[in-house]
Formats: C-alpha cells, sequence, structure tokens
C-alpha cells in the first residue's frame, strides 16, 4: 500500500519522528539531509503502526456541531459542563465565570471571539506555572510557553525548545492538561515516544494512561466551538 505523507526537515532534529495528525496526514520530521530513499525505508516498516492510528475511529471523529451563545446552553470548561446566561449589560464586553459563563447580549454575535480570548488568556494562566513546576521536577528547561490555535495538535514541543498548547485544551479536566504539559517536556529528554520516555511521564504522573484515554475518548469534545 503506498503512503502519502509530508517530510518536514530539521537541523536540530537527530532522529526522525512519524505523526499521524488528528485529520489523518501523515507527517514525517526528519534530520536535515535524510535521504528521501530511507525515509520512504522507514515509513515503509512503520506502515502498520500508521495504518492503525488512521483506523482509529475515536481519534478522527466527525466534525462537530457549533454550540450557540444563548441562555442555557453549556459550555465546557477544566472538563465540566457550564451553563451559559446572557445579561443585559450594554458596558460588558467580556466574559465572567462564577461556576457558569456570562456574557453581554450585545456580544453574543462576536462571543466566540470573546470566549476564545478569555479561553486563550485563561489556559496560559493555568498551564505556564505548571509547566515551570515540571520543568523544574525534570531538570529541564523551555524557551517559551505559548497558547494558540492549533489545527491538528494538542501541544507541541518545538526543535528550539518552545512549548506550544492548543487554547481548547483549557476545556478539558486539570489531569489531561496535566498530562499534555509533562508529555512535551519529557521529549526535551527524549524525543521518541519509546519506553524511556513513557518511563519518564509516569514517573511524574503515574496514572497519566487515564489522561491519555480521556483524549482518545473524548477529545472530539474539545474540537467544538465551546
Amino acid at each position: 500500500m503506498l503512503i502519502d505523507y509530508e517530510i518536514r526537515f530539521s537541523s536540530k532534529r537527530k532522529t526522525l519522528g512519524i505523526v499521524v495528525e488528528r485529520d489523518g496526514r501523515i507527517v514525517v520530521l526528519a534530520p536535515e539531509g535524510l535521504a528521501p530513499s530511507h525515509i520512504a525505508e522507514i515509513v515503509q516498516k512503520k506502515q502498520q503502526w500508521i495504518l492503525s492510528k488512521l483506523h482509529d475511529s475515536a481519534k478522527y471523529p466527525i466534525e462537530p456541531m457549533e454550540k450557540e451563545f444563548v441562555s442555557g446552553e453549556s459550555i465546557l470548561y477544566l472538563g465540566k459542563e457550564c451553563q451559559l446566561v446572557v445579561i443585559d449589560d450594554k458596558w460588558f464586553d467580556g466574559v465572567e465565570y462564577n461556576g457558569n459563563f456570562h456574557i453581554a447580549r450585545h456580544t453574543q454575535l462576536k462571543a466566540n471571539t470573546v470566549f476564545r480570548g478569555w479561553y486563550t488568556r485563561q489556559a496560559y494562566e493555568i498551564i505556564k506555572p505548571l509547566a515551570d513546576s515540571y520543568a523544574q521536577s525534570l531538570g529541564v528547561s523551555f524557551n517559551e510557553c505559548r497558547v494558540s490555535e492549533m489545527k491538528y495538535r494538542w501541544a507541541s514541543c518545538t526543535p528550539n525548545k518552545n512549548l506550544v498548547f492548543n487554547w481548547r485544551t483549557i476545556k478539558a479536566p486539570l489531569t489531561v492538561i496535566h498530562y499534555l504539559i509533562v508529555h512535551e517536556l519529557a521529549h526535551l529528554i527524549e524525543p521518541t515516544h519509546n519506553s524511556d520516555f513513557w518511563n519518564i511521564v509516569a514517573a511524574q504522573l503515574p496514572r497519566y494512561e487515564e489522561a491519555k484515554e480521556w483524549l482518545r475518548q473524548h477529545g472530539n469534545l474539545l474540537e467544538i466551538d465551546f
């Protein structure tokens, strides 16, 4: 079977990695100068693993439906469904959270943008201190921590030692957020998902498999626009 894939070369990489994105695209992360013929050989050897990822229906769910910004709608935050309340307040332009969410009626048409900004700020405020703490525990350092839009990943650790997190992860339970942080920091020690890598993760989070399974089972819920 012929497998289509995209190659991304990096001068900072020492080993080859294969990523199956949530939309089914296959990306090969390769050291600069590695011969395409050698890459093709490795991809062929990993064919069964790639196909198993592609056929994981939970990993690639049907496109979720968007939420409506009306009173009574439920909005996911830190793993909990919180009720949205639309209020009449012409001076209020943002998002208020007190166990439930409040927005003003005049912001309903731009609520998606308003919520995205609020979620992004909240995600950074929660993730950055945790990343600092776990980095110290692991004995590693990173250059920058960012929260942004990521089309096909929940998080990544770049070759420049930058941590990037999908703003949507703030919808997941805190245990899942801890797992994503430790997962990316562990890559600063071990770049591949071998047994040493998972031992590093387990040393920090003995029950990490529960968080990993939550993402597999419920990750599609994070894709919904609130």
